[in-house]
């Protein structure tokens, strides 16, 4: 995913404000608190998919560096990040523990720049199509269970034939929304995001050096829209409405 440098104490403290008002927020409102539950499942599938798609990639191209740390897995410890996963769990988005690897590795069939663009994009493309497979899984249960979801605008409504249906559908819906928003976050294009990789190749020689020269800026730049909750606001509405489509176009291709 990415290498995330960050003063511990600082994001305890940040995570403690997010749970502590998180829980406050759904305390208020009947069934919230069942729903961050379910929210776990996709949570654990996103970030440990998203990760291993990076070692996989990165194995393809030559760097045996994720094979020999065990990252060649579909286990979800190998891949959670404590901090980064109740972020996701919190806050809608978030991160998995980072998967090194050694450029110098790669086969020389293209240059560093573009292999390392292809380890950071294999992770977001990863959560689009396990967006699509939770959509079609979602559609299906639909269909068996004789369950409805209806939608004015970006909102929906579930309506399900019995609990377990409702249970499971709410699970698949939130497994969407989390791997579309996992996606988004991480091609956002600023350091030390996935986003920052991929759009190296294609920027001309005096932009590429102007952006390793300030990565730091750039950081810092990210790290106060995501503080200050500007990302949220930015990725949120956008995440809302692919998520939203995804599954409309699903209930089309499916007619229900």
């Amino acid at each position: 995913m990415f290498n995330f440098r960050y003063d511990k104490r600082i994001i305890y403290v940040i995570i403690a404000i997010m749970v502590i008002r998180t829980l406050a927020q759904y305390a208020t409102v009947d069934g919230a608190l069942l729903g961050l539950v379910l929210t776990i499942p996709g949570v654990l599938i996103a970030i440990t998919f998203h990760e291993f798609a990076h070692a996989f990639v990165a194995d393809k191209l030559g760097d045996d560096t994720p094979r020999k740390q065990g990252r060649l897995s579909l286990n979800p410890i190998d891949h959670l990040d404590p901090i980064g996963s109740l972020l996701l769990l919190f806050a809608g988005f978030g991160w998995g523990k980072p998967v090194q690897v050694n450029p110098n590795n790669y086969n020389r069939k293209r240059s560093i720049e573009k292999s390392d663009a292809l380890v950071s994009i294999a992770g977001p493309i990863m959560n689009f199509l396990l967006a699509i497979v939770f959509t079609i899984i979602t559609c299906i249960v639909l269909n068996a269970t004789n369950s409805q979801l209806i939608f004015w605008g970006n909102d929906m409504l579930l309506i399900a034939s019995s609990q377990t249906a409702e249970i499971a559908l709410k699970i698949l819906i939130l497994a969407v929304s989390i791997n579309v928003g996992l996606g988004i976050f991480n091609l956002i294009p600023l350091p030390p995001l996935d986003g920052s990789k991929v759009i190296m190749p294609f920027l001309p020689y005096k932009a590429k050096q102007f952006f390793k020269q300030n990565e730091s800026i750039f950081y810092i730049i990210f790290v106060v829209i995501w503080l200050t909750g500007i990302a949220s606001m930015i990725i949120s509405p956008i995440i809302d409405f692919l998520g939203a489509n995804l599954l409309k176009l699903g209930l089309s291709i499916f007619g229900l």
